[in-house]
C-alpha cells in the first residue's frame, strides 16, 4: 500500500529546542548566502570543513532528528565527499602537482599529495555549500516559502500563489499515477515482465495522466476565478509568516560566525 505524502500539510509540532522550524524561511536562507558565495571562490580545505561543522551543528540542534536527516548527513554526504575527493584527485593535473609529495605510484602513474588536496577540497567546498542549504532546505516548506516572499519581499502574490499551485500539481501526479497504477492491475494489464513491457506499460500510463493533469488543471482554474483571483492589487493572507526579532538575531550571528571563521583561517590570503 502507498501512503500519499501532502507537503502542503502543516508541519507536526517539534520540541521548542528545534528552533530552525520557528524561524522564517527567508531568515534561513539569507543567513548562508554571503558564506555560500564566498565559498565558491575559496580554494583551501579547513574553510569549508569548518563551514560543514557549523551546518551539522545547526541541523542537528535545530532540526528534528529523523531517519532522512541522519542519513544525509552521516551517509550520503561522506560518500560524496569520498568520490567526488577521489574523482577530482585523479582528474588534477600532476604537472602542476609534481612538486608536493608523492602518495602512491603504480608504474607510471603517480598520485602526489597536492592532487589529494585538490579533489577533497573541492569535495569539501562543494559539501559545505549543500550542508548550508540544507539548513533551509530541511527545516521549511514550499508554502511558507511562498508566503513570506509575498508577504516580506513584495513579489505579486499572482506570481506566488501561481507557482505555488504549480508546485501542488507534483503529489496531485503522485496521487493520479498510483490510481493509474492500481487500476492496471485490477485489470490485469501489467503487460507482462521485462525492460521493453515496463516501456509499453509507461506509455499507457502517459494518456490517463495528461487527462487527468488537465482536468485537475480546469478545478484549479475554476477556483481560482471563483475567489476573483487577481482581480484585486492584495489579498487577505489566511496565513502569515512574519518576521521576528529572533529571524534578525539568526541572521546577524550566522553572518558574525561566518566571518569570524573566515577571518581566523585567512583562505584568501
Amino acid at each position: 500500500m502507498t501512503v500519499a505524502v501532502d507537503p502542503y500539510a502543516e508541519r507536526p509540532a517539534a520540541a521548542s529546542l528545534r528552533f530552525l522550524y520557528g524561524l522564517n524561511p527567508l531568515a534561513k536562507l539569507a543567513a548562508p548566502v554571503p558564506a555560500i558565495v564566498a565559498l565558491i571562490f575559496v580554494r583551501d580545505a579547513a574553510t569549508p570543513a569548518a563551514f560543514v561543522l557549523l551546518a551539522y551543528a545547526l541541523l542537528l540542534v535545530g532540526a528534528n532528528f529523523t531517519r532522512r536527516l541522519a542519513g544525509i548527513l552521516f551517509l550520503a554526504l561522506p560518500i560524496a565527499v569520498l568520490a567526488i575527493g577521489a574523482g577530482f584527485s585523479l582528474w588534477t593535473d600532476a604537472a602542476r602537482v609534481d612538486d608536493t609529495a608523492i602518495v602512491w605510484q603504480i608504474g607510471s602513474w603517480t598520485m602526489y599529495a597536492g592532487a589529494l588536496e585538490t579533489g577533497f577540497s573541492t569535495a569539501l567546498r562543494i559539501a559545505a555549500i549543500v550542508s548550508l542549504t540544507l539548513i533551509a532546505g530541511l527545516s521549511m516548506t514550499g508554502p511558507d516559502l511562498v508566503r513570506a516572499s509575498v508577504q516580506q519581499l513584495r513579489v505579486p502574490y499572482r506570481i506566488g500563489y501561481t507557482a505555488l499551485a504549480a508546485f501542488r500539481f507534483v503529489p496531485r501526479f503522485g496521487h493520479e499515477l498510483d490510481v493509474i497504477r492500481q487500476a492496471h492491475r485490477v485489470r490485469g494489464a501489467h503487460g507482462g515482465r521485462g525492460p521493453f513491457s515496463a516501456i509499453a506499460r509507461w506509455f499507457g500510463y502517459i494518456v490517463p495522466l495528461l487527462a487527468g493533469a488537465i482536468r485537475h488543471a480546469e478545478r484549479v482554474a475554476l477556483a481560482m476565478d471563483a475567489r476573483a483571483f487577481g482581480a484585486y492589487p492584495d489579498r487577505t493572507e489566511r496565513h502569515l509568516v512574519p518576521w521576528r526579532a529572533r529571524d534578525t538575531v539568526f541572521v546577524v550571528l550566522f553572518w558574525i560566525a561566518s566571518a569570524a571563521i573566515f577571518v581566523l583561517l585567512r583562505p584568501f590570503a
